[in-house]
């Protein structure tokens, strides 16, 4: 019979050292089902030393079979491997998990140069191979099968044929399930051997909210199972999450292992486990935890679930109840304050299910695109997924993948960034290249197996030369990287035309938006790739030929605009910020298209700018109201909050109202404020990581001597705890003057430590732009005016 299914999950299991693939989906009508694959061969490839003869090489081989007892066969194949023709052994190995071993005896055998793709798992070797897509649908002949393995599925499958991928894209009806946990401990950060779960907050996409909590602080049995038995009532094909591999779904497992059972809550009855990326796999279905893509969201500074929730327009900060996690006890134990904890609980899990409404179309495409499971691609490096769509191109080129080897950090010089010109400045546009780099890369076809040695003479087709670095690519044939990212580019463009088609308010605009947002990702993410030291495809002159053509690319553009009469502020890699005259800078687009071959087009317009003396901290002011804040502290988490908050105050005077001055009073003011002590406790709070064991810290830094107070009152303390501490008045050393914040009251505050090392410290880093000086923050209102008065003429 013929199946077409949505491929979800993915994962293979060895049974006798025979391997099965198992793929986890849902079929056109709704079923959740597994098909089962027994009939894919795992292998690898020895490539073979120049005029060496294969046959006497496959002899090696045979005559070791008592060592390489799962050698099934070899066949000779001709690759290519960074672009040169190369003749190698496929080997075929019975067993994929033998497959790594088996590499390093052959490697050794005479004649065989290098043992290649014994490290890409069978997993992806099937997707690979088969040109199978997660995320995406798939026909085969199948043979239902019962079910003695006692999964969760509806139906099970025994493959008869090779998946083949279909050109459909709708995404099924999926089930989703987001999850929260409140964890408790009385000392310290929480840890799973010996501190419960006593709030667990769920919800789904059917609408429905639940809500386990623990009978009391001591016992999470009883909880844990009540979400085990839950989830697989519920049957979810997503679970969402945010931080869940780092924290919920490893603390949920260990504590359950601690009951003496395990956190079964996947279709396979196992439980979640630590897999590629150190994600946590739930075989059957997908975990997604939304963390791993607040990378996507730029514009958000500090990536907390609630700043993702506001920012996303999913729940408003100022509608939200905030509780910080060493007030959990306190919350729990007090029964006015309890409710408040589980709305706090309740909360947070909504806004996870906002949030991946909002991102998960995001995920599907970007998975579909770059070939690796869902659960996979979130939590991979942006390398490791231009490095899968890489890989899947380099096979139907006939390819080879070189290894991942650790190479030493070698830097070279990167992109052009302007010294700004201080101050404010109206009326700015950000112009920013479509794509620089990924086409830089394409017009001049750099590559690695295009590159050109210094040793290695001028081919027939002649060379590209790079700017100052003078590295050399062949001009023909295309290289590797303009062919996959002209395909890319070409594939963007054919699908943005397409959302012409639709409403933006339809399923099709919809799966097509995210779907282009993720080729562009992938796009602009392949630059950042050839000069990542980690990739299999890394050559160094491909990284620094490519800044170079960048700097001389802005270096000409920035030439340009003066000829052309536009005010350049500053630039940054691949845009530059100008004086904001339309016609103009209209003009000015059509000349760069005309003269350097590359497209530029406005990014952002803002109002009202400040560049600090500093190159990458500013702040404008966009036409909507809010303040894009690029490398101050504001934006850092090493500050207190009197210091973020005084900062981010005078920059929206600065840039709202155009007055430092006005600013400075408000500066003056909030001092006074501190000195009366009508600011908060948490406000003073200085929070740093430990980085290192604490008997390990040979400096005796604050945030380390705070963390010695709380070890001494029981606090259990481990590598990556976060420090909340305060300065307290007294003398001698800033180490010998600090106190865990819970330990502390408002009135102990050394708050002139606050004013003048926190506080005017960021305050003058804006306002001395304006000849305000520190001590004049420092003095009382209605101090004779600086410089700044023109602002008010």
């Amino acid at each position: 019979m013929k199946l077409t299914f949505w491929l979800l999950d993915i994962n293979y299991e060895v049974k006798n050292h025979k391997p099965e693939v198992w793929l986890w989906g849902i079929d056109q009508d709704g079923n959740r089902i597994l098909v089962i694959d027994r009939e894919f061969e795992p292998y690898f490839y020895a490539v073979l030393k120049e005029n060496v003869d294969a046959k006497s090489v496959m002899e090696g081989i045979k005559a070791r079979k008592n060592e390489l007892p799962f050698i099934t066969r070899m066949e000779t194949v001709d690759k290519k491997y960074f672009g040169k023709k190369v003749k190698t052994l496929k080997i075929f190995c019975q067993d994929p998990n033998l497959i790594e071993k088996y590499a390093k005896r052959i490697g050794k055998i005479e004649g065989v140069k290098e043992c290649l793709e014994d490290d890409i798992r069978y997993s992806m070797r099937y997707i690979i191979d088969n040109e199978v897509t997660p995320c995406g649908w798939h026909q085969l002949e199948v043979e239902e099968i019962p079910n003695n393995l006692k999964v969760r599925a509806e139906k099970i499958f025994l493959a008869k044929s090779k998946p083949v991928y279909t050109e459909k894209h709708e995404i099924p009806k999926l089930r989703i399930l987001g999850f929260s946990i409140i964890c408790y401990s009385a000392k310290g950060s929480p840890k799973p051997d010996k501190n419960p779960v006593i709030i667990i907050s769920t919800a789904t996409n059917t609408g429905e909210k639940k809500q386990f909590t623990a009978e009391n602080s001591e016992n999470d049995e009883g909880i844990i199972r009540e979400f085990i038995n839950y989830v697989n009532d519920f049957d979810p094909d997503i679970i969402v999450g945010y931080g869940s591999n780092r924290f919920d779904l490893p603390y949920l497992a260990a504590r359950a292992r601690k009951h003496g059972f395990l956190l079964s809550i996947d279709r396979a009855g196992t439980e979640p486990h630590r897999s590629v990326y150190g994600h946590m796999s739930i075989t059957g279905r997908a975990n997604v935890d939304l963390f791993d893509f607040a990378d996507e969201f730029p514009e958000v500074k500090v990536k907390t679930l609630e700043n993702i929730a506001d920012y996303l327009g999913v729940m408003k900060l100022e509608e939200r109840t905030i509780i910080e996690d060493v007030d959990y006890p306190e919350y729990w134990e007090t029964p006015e304050k309890k409710p408040q904890l589980l709305e706090f609980s309740m909360e947070n899990t909504r806004c996870i299910m906002g949030i991946a409404e909002a991102i998960l179309d995001f995920a599907i495409q970007l998975s579909n695109l770059v070939c690796l499971p869902l659960d996979h691609v979130g939590a991979a490096a942006v390398g490791f997924r231009v490095e899968w769509f890489l890989i899947r191109h380099a096979y139907h080129l006939n390819e080879l993948v070189p290894k991942r080897i650790e190479r030493p950090y070698r830097p070279y010089a990167g992109a052009i960034v302007l010294a700004p010109k201080p101050g404010l400045h109206e009326n700015v546009c950000v112009l920013d290249f479509k794509a620089m780099y990924p086409n830089i890369m394409i017009t001049y076809n750099v590559s690695p197996d295009t590159y050109v040695p210094p040793e290695h003479p001028d081919p027939p087709c002649g060379v590209y030369v790079a700017p100052e670095v003078k590295h050399r690519f062949r001009k023909e044939p295309s290289g590797f990287y303009r062919e996959v990212l002209s395909r890319l580019i070409a594939t963007r463009d054919e699908i943005k035309a397409k959302l012409k088609s639709f409403k933006p308010e339809s399923p099709h605009y919809r799966l097509l938006d995210a779907r282009q947002k993720a080729v562009k990702v992938i796009t602009n993410a392949t630059y950042g790739y050839a000069g990542w030291i980690g990739a299999r495809w890394y050559i160094k002159p491909v990284a620094e030929a490519a800044t170079a053509w960048g700097r001389y690319t802005i270096s000409n553009t920035i030439k340009l605009a003066e000829k052309a009469g536009l005010e350049v502020v500053y630039g940054d890699t691949d845009s530059i910020f100008i004086r904001y005259e339309p016609e103009k800078i209209d003009a000015f687009i059509k000349q760069i298209e005309k003269e350097l071959g590359l497209e530029i087009k406005p990014d952002k317009i803002y109002t009202r700018i400040l560049f600090t003396e500093a190159k990458k901290r500013y702040c404008g002011l966009l036409p909507d109201g809010r303040l894009d804040i690029v490398g101050l502290e504001v934006i850092r988490g090493d500050w207190a909050e009197v210091a973020k908050g005084v900062q981010e105050k005078v920059l929206e005077i600065v840039l709202k109202e155009r007055s430092p001055q006005k600013a400075a009073d408000y500066v003056r003011q909030f001092i006074s404020d501190m000195q009366a002590r009508k600011i908060p406790l948490r406000k003073f709070v200085i929070w740093k990581t430990l980085t290192k064991k604490l008997e390990d810290y040979e400096v005796r830094a604050p945030h380390v001597e705070a963390a010695r107070m709380l070890k001494k009152e029981g606090w259990d303390l481990t590598l990556g705890d976060k420090i909340g501490y305060v300065i307290v008045s007294g003398t001698g050393r800033l180490y010998e003057r600090v106190k865990p914040y819970m330990f502390a009251s408002i009135e102990e505050l050394d708050i002139e430590y606050y004013v003048k090392n926190q506080v005017v410290p960021v305050a003058a880093r804006i306002l001395s732009i304006f000849g305000i000086k520190k001590d004049e923050l420092l003095a009382k209102k209605g101090v004779p005016k600086t410089l700044t008065d023109f602002f008010k003429s």
